[in-house]
């Protein structure tokens, strides 16, 4: 039997932005896996031919950061025609409402929501006709939690722009938005692999799948998100029953 995935996503160019690493670096790897052609973008440069290297297939660097509106345009230039665009880059800022200071929530919102917008906005004129746009914010959004109330609204606003792209760039491309719990990624990289694996095992206990997700899971969503011509304007959780645990 033909995979309907792998027969949708053959030969198109999906670029991710994000692709250096975590959800971002999986969903290449399985978008490359099924015959599509994959821009992997983000201001790292090492990390990007490091992975490029890794994934090898059909997958070239395009380094982009995204805190940089001029050279996001230019960046958009050098693209080519997008099938596909998918920007998993993301940044968190922690800590307590009275105490996070305003300029970490003012990068967190530069990098989490500013720099997806201008992003989408710039490679909007090179958009094929039946492309996608997908999104990423945070199971904080709707079940915010004391000392990541700042992060909650940056997931939220995620969230209303791609509702609202949905709706304004409707006939001319599909907009989503995947919202995943706690994935095991290297962004945990500078805690101990005690402390790490604790964390995972103490925030596995309380989902009903009980365990925290991997990334290989959410790029099977986002893979989802880029096939499926009539899915738009939705919010995928993908979060381990997050979002209905007790």
């Amino acid at each position: 039997m033909t995979n309907p995935f792998k027969a949708a996503l053959a030969g198109k160019h999906v670029v991710v932005v994000g692709g250096g690493s975590g959800m971002g670096k999986a969903t290449a790897q399985m978008a490359v896996g099924m015959g599509a052609q994959v821009t992997i973008a983000s201001r790292n440069v090492a990390k990007l031919s490091a992975v490029a290297s890794e994934i090898g297939g059909n997958v070239t660097t395009s380094p982009v950061d995204m805190t940089d509106e001029p050279g996001i345009r230019v960046w958009a230039t050098s693209l080519g025609t997008v099938d596909h665009l998918v920007i998993s880059a993301s940044s968190a800022a922690h800590g307590a409402f009275a105490d996070l200071p305003t300029t970490d929530l003012r990068a967190m919102f530069d990098a989490k929501f500013t720099g997806p917008y201008v992003t989408a906005r710039e490679v909007l004129p090179y958009l094929a006709e039946g492309a996608s746009i997908t999104l990423f914010s945070g199971v904080l959004s709707r079940r915010p939690s004391a000392g990541a109330t700042g992060l909650g609204a940056v997931n939220a606003a995620v969230e209303a722009l791609a509702k609202g792209l949905a709706q304004e760039l409707a006939g001319r491309a599909r907009v989503n938005c995947i919202s995943p719990g706690m994935v095991a990624t290297k962004a945990y990289a500078d805690m101990s692999e005690a402390d790490r694996a604790g964390m995972y095992a103490q925030v596995g206990k309380a989902l009903p799948v009980g365990r925290v997700g991997k990334a290989e899971e959410i790029a099977q969503t986002a893979v989802m998100a880029m096939t499926n011509g009539f899915l738009t304007g939705a919010i995928l959780d993908v979060d381990g029953g997050h979002m209905v645990r007790a």
